[in-house]
């Protein structure tokens, strides 16, 4: 790629941190020496925000990629919501914000698989918000398969020391034992694999299982979903060439994690990946959707309603889903 690829940035919830972030984010001349930053959003939102946060950055309002400045200082921002003349209200969505966020994202992904921008970043949206305005996914990755029409996917939390894939996503806790089956595990072992070696660039990708049960279910007596369902799919993985053992007790296998014995965890359910992965990587943590025909990567955290509008917004998640979306495409470009 001779030219810095353009990274299209969906604002997320206009009444969350997003656009907080998003000017913070920007306002680090060294994202500029990486790529070309699009904002898909709200140009009166943004302009706000910046007037709010005292920024003394220029919001440049384009209808297209190419009319990009792409130059620090500046705020490239393509409107597909006009909130203008909305009564906005910090930490209150409405169905309004809530239809204007999944505008975003479904506009961002478009671009994307149609090459006008070389990687999509999202940030926090609210699902209540999303459900209320009559669209019933469960988060952005759900919206985002079935969008670009890909049944299997795994989300996957990034950072520097660890990385994690999670089987089941937002699941009620008292579902995940019925959710689980051998196939689920392998698919999600295989996708994970696949995206370290095509996007992280690993050539030779070494994987770890966590069991779920206490202790591994300690032969059979606290739970056999390690028998008879991990360990066949990790027979079958082993048997097609990639490397991966397990399944481990949670309690010990982050410990070993850390210390980077292998290159991620795949975990059976949402929390047991994320509590040791955000006690690591709580402000620098990136969300990765693995499977997809587009590149995606998000923040690892929500629309944080409690501090939207008090200038309190970290944007060190953003600025590292920024770069790890550009690194991405620089990786699949290089492997052709």
């Amino acid at each position: 790629m001779t030219k810095r690829p353009i990274i299209g940035i969906t604002m997320g919830d206009p009444v969350g941190i997003g656009p907080e972030i998003i000017l913070k984010a920007l306002a680090q001349k060294s994202v500029y020496e990486t790529c070309r930053t699009l904002v898909l959003g709200d140009t009166a939102v943004i302009t706000a925000t910046n007037e709010h946060l005292g920024a003394d950055l220029i919001i440049r309002p384009i209808d297209s990629p190419e009319a990009g400045l792409y130059e620090p200082g500046n705020i490239d921002v393509i409107g597909f919501s006009d909130l203008g003349s909305s009564e906005l209200q910090y930490g209150h969505p409405t169905q309004e914000t809530g239809r204007a966020m999944v505008a975003y994202i479904t506009e961002g992904i478009d671009w994307s698989m149609k090459g006008l921008i070389h990687a999509l970043v999202t940030c926090p949206i609210n699902k209540l918000a999303m459900h209320t305005a009559g669209f019933d996914f469960d988060g952005h990755t759900e919206l985002l398969a079935e969008r670009t029409k890909t049944s299997d996917y795994v989300m996957m939390l990034a950072g520097a020391r660890l990385r994690v894939a999670l089987v089941t996503i937002h699941v009620p806790f008292a579902q995940v034992p019925g959710k689980l089956t051998t196939e689920a595990v392998l698919k999600t072992i295989r996708i994970t694999e696949e995206g370290l070696r095509n996007s992280f660039g690993i050539p030779r990708p070494r994987l770890a299982v966590a069991a779920l049960n206490p202790h591994a279910g300690e032969g059979g007596l606290f739970g056999d979903e390690e028998s008879t369902i991990i360990s066949p799919a990790l027979r079958q993985a082993g048997q097609a060439g990639i490397d991966v053992s397990g399944p481990y007790p949670p309690d010990t296998l982050f410990h070993r994690a850390l210390n980077n014995e292998w290159d991620a965890v795949v975990c059976m359910y949402h929390d047991q990946g994320l509590i040791p992965f955000k006690m690591v990587h709580f402000s620098d943590g990136v969300n990765v959707t693995l499977g997809l025909p587009i590149i995606r990567t998000s923040v690892d955290h929500g629309t944080a309603y409690d501090i939207a509008g008090t200038g309190k917004a970290d944007p060190g998640s953003l600025v590292a889903a920024i770069l790890m979306a550009a690194q991405h495409t620089r990786t699949r470009t290089a492997k052709g």
